[in-house]
């Protein structure tokens, strides 16, 4: 009986200590801390920073020279299309897609990044330099 006692005593106080009852949650918990954002900035030369994992690299200095000639639709070849209905994919250039994808493939005239939108059994629907084009199979 003395047991019963010393542990309903250990009991009511450990709960009167928390000052809440088990159930309720505290207010001031509800609300979560927005999470820090990083920022990367890349340098534009040596004394603004550099590449930790390549110090002597000038890599990251080099600036992204857009392109301006045009790519023609004729000199994107499709080598293959192969999948199954609904998840097909194509070679075009040496270089696979499926629908969604975006890469470079190489040309006759250069370098071409192209956007695969649509893959059929005879065709590829491909985007290039802002235009749509159907490339036959």
């Amino acid at each position: 009986m003395n047991t019963i006692l010393k542990t309903l005593l250990v009991t009511t106080l450990a709960y009167s200590a928390c000052g809440t009852g088990f159930a309720e949650t505290p207010k001031n918990l509800t609300t979560k801390p927005a999470a820090p954002r990083s920022v990367f900035v890349l340098p534009t030369n040596a004394r603004e920073g550099r590449d930790p994992f390549f110090p002597e690299s000038s890599r990251i200095y080099e600036t992204t020279v857009l392109s301006n000639h045009k790519v023609e639709a004729t000199s994107l070849v499709i080598k293959g299309i192969s999948g199954t209905p609904g998840h097909w994919f194509a070679i075009i250039n040496n270089h696979s897609f499926a629908t969604g994808d975006e890469g470079d493939v190489l040309t006759t005239s250069g370098r071409a990044h192209i956007r695969c939108l649509e893959i059929r059994k005879d065709a590829v629907v491909v985007e290039i330099n802002g235009q749509r084009h159907t490339i036959p199979y």
